[in-house]
């Protein structure tokens, strides 16, 4: 239960409305992040914006990669809620329950290249209240192992926005 008061599909602007709608005939119910983020429709159509672009469109990164993401940085942050959803959403975007369980228990239990497992660990790193000491050197070493600048880009930006994702759900109490 939310810490403060979410809005019901009927408080919620005409065009957030129209985006829930669909949700909701699918799967009956609309997620706590998506009450919280239709409280202002600038933050929420900002945030979808994000999640469309990173996660929904196909990008220069794997699937599989940006939900192994998604799920280490929301279990490094103690995100119970994000962790739950992502899950589910992995394994819609094809990953299996073995891959799924694999990135639950870390980056070193994870059956992929050894190039995704530094990058994976470089976004974990990335996260963190630290990332200001971070070098040219870190980046060039997984440039190294074949990422391109854009790729890089594009998982830190996935790393931000699960850190900015699970700020709200951690702060707001979502799914407890």
């Amino acid at each position: 239960m939310a810490y403060i008061n979410l809005p019901t599909f009927d408080e919620m602007s005409p065009n957030i409305q129209a985006r829930a709608r669909p949700i909701l005939e699918r799967t009956g119910k609309l997620g706590e992040i998506f009450e919280l983020l239709a409280i202002r429709e600038d933050i929420y159509f900002a945030t979808d914006g994000m999640v469309q672009s990173y996660l929904i469109k196909k990008t220069e990164l794997p699937y599989t990669t940006k939900e192994r993401i998604a799920l280490l940085i929301s279990i490094e942050n103690n995100c119970t809620m994000c962790v739950d959803v992502h899950k589910n959403i992995a394994k819609m975007l094809g990953m299996s329950e073995e891959q799924v369980k694999e990135a639950l228990e870390g980056v070193e239990s994870i059956n992929c290249s050894d190039a995704e497992k530094e990058l994976l660990k470089f976004c974990i790193r990335a996260s963190k209240k630290d990332n200001y000491k971070m070098l040219k050197s870190d980046l060039d070493r997984i440039k190294a192992l074949g990422y391109s600048d854009t790729q890089l880009v594009e998982a830190v930006a996935i790393t931000g926005y699960f850190n900015y994702v699970n700020t709200l759900s951690n702060v707001f109490g979502l799914g407890k």
